[in-house]
């Protein structure tokens, strides 16, 4: 496994830091763990030509003035910054430690050349454990072969109840349950939170979602699933919590973009991979 050098790792930086930027969400993925359309599978959504039915593995990009956060790291996380033409991430949250969430994060080799140092990761303990196993490759203490070799990765603890600050960013953890046997996290940025993988929210943390401006929330398909939330549950959810405006993701391949979009009501829709949304109440 090599990597190397960009030839403009010492002069300039794509995408760069900038206090003129308003912040701004990418969803560099909205399906679920398979994505859309699944391997082999020949069902309409599967087969459609809209766009928007073609689903990479969740996660979201938010830009700031200090910075590209990048919240999970899919594995089709290097086709997402691709297409979105995003060329550098300076920090990285976690919501949990699921391979559709982390098991892109070899990806981020090349942008210690950049930053000029490791690239700092904002995970739970049962996340970083995974990642150690995972990726022991990278916190290997023998000295590397090259630049390059391995990913330069710096990991900073959270936990459920305290906020913390990423790029100058206030992000508050919501505790979220998916399914009976994992815990993950959502997040809080100013009027904005990004709740995926969760069919329960804890009424603590239904507190911390109140007075949002924009809810994202997990809704993989139309009937019940034991670890996520379907539509009609997360509609249940908004209907309690009253964001002005919310967006649903981690959908599977039940959900066809163009007809359930026109069902839902006037203040919800489906997000889609590249959808970006203007969110200066994010500080």
């Amino acid at each position: 496994m090599t990597a190397s050098e960009p030839a403009n790792s010492d002069s300039s930086e794509t995408n760069p830091p900038s206090s003129d930027i308003t912040p701004e969400v990418i969803f560099l993925g909205t399906g679920t763990s398979v994505g859309v359309p699944a391997i082999g599978c020949e069902c309409d959504v599967c087969q459609s030509t809209d766009p928007r039915n073609n689903r990479t593995r969740c996660a979201i990009l938010i830009r700031l003035p200090e910075g590209n956060l990048l919240i999970d790291t899919p594995p089709d996380l290097r086709t997402q910054l691709l297409r979105e033409k995003i060329g550098l991430v300076h920090a990285v949250v976690f919501t949990h430690e699921h391979a559709d969430h982390i098991y892109g994060l070899d990806d981020l080799r090349l942008f210690p050349f950049r930053l000029q140092r490791p690239v700092p990761l904002y995970c739970r303990e049962e996340v970083e454990s995974r990642i150690r196993t995972s990726y022991d490759y990278a916190f290997s203490t023998r000295t590397q072969t090259h630049a390059g070799s391995r990913p330069q990765l710096q990991i900073h603890s959270i936990n459920n109840g305290d906020s913390f600050e990423v790029l100058g960013v206030q992000m508050t953890p919501v505790p979220l349950k998916h399914g009976p046997h994992f815990d993950v996290l959502g997040f809080r940025m100013g009027d904005f939170a990004y709740c995926t993988d969760t069919n329960h929210i804890p009424e603590s943390s239904m507190e911390r979602l109140r007075g949002l401006d924009t809810l994202v929330l997990d809704a993989l398909r139309f009937t019940p699933h034991p670890t996520h939330f379907n539509i009609d549950e997360a509609l249940e959810v908004i209907d309690q919590l009253q964001p002005r405006q919310a967006f649903l993701t981690h959908l599977g391949h039940d959900i066809d973009h163009g007809p359930v979009e026109t069902s839902l009501p006037d203040h919800v829709h489906l997000a889609h991979d590249g959808l970006r949304l203007s969110m200066p109440s994010i500080s």
